[in-house]
């Protein structure tokens, strides 16, 4: 009987822990979670508006994203005739850490 106790016990116990584990490592996108350009550009405005301010942000668009290995580097936009810097963001693409943000003068 005892055997047979520590043996539900031990079942238990594994099947618990299967379950964490699996919830741990959750769902990923087979494309990563910022898998193409205009996803990448909504990221990147979303984390620079409060950095940067909404009318900062509005007057560098549109933005452009360019993709190189796993890493979006997506760049503001400024009118012919402007001088001054742009925002730019680093993006991975795997999982949407954002790696850098900076501002040009």
């Amino acid at each position: 009987m005892t055997y047979r106790l520590a043996y539900c016990i031990l079942v238990i116990c594994l099947i618990s822990c299967l379950g964490v584990t699996a919830k741990a490592q959750g769902y990923r996108p087979p494309n990563g979670f910022v898998p193409d350009e205009s996803t990448a550009v909504r990221v990147a405005e979303a984390v620079l508006r409060p950095i940067y301010g909404e009318e900062k942000i509005k007057k560098e668009r549109p933005f452009s994203a360019k993709l190189e290995g796993d890493i979006w580097t997506v760049t503001g936009h400024l009118d012919e005739g402007y001088h001054g810097g742009v925002a730019e963001i680093r993006i991975a693409k795997s999982d949407g850490r954002i790696l850098e943000v900076g501002h040009g003068k």
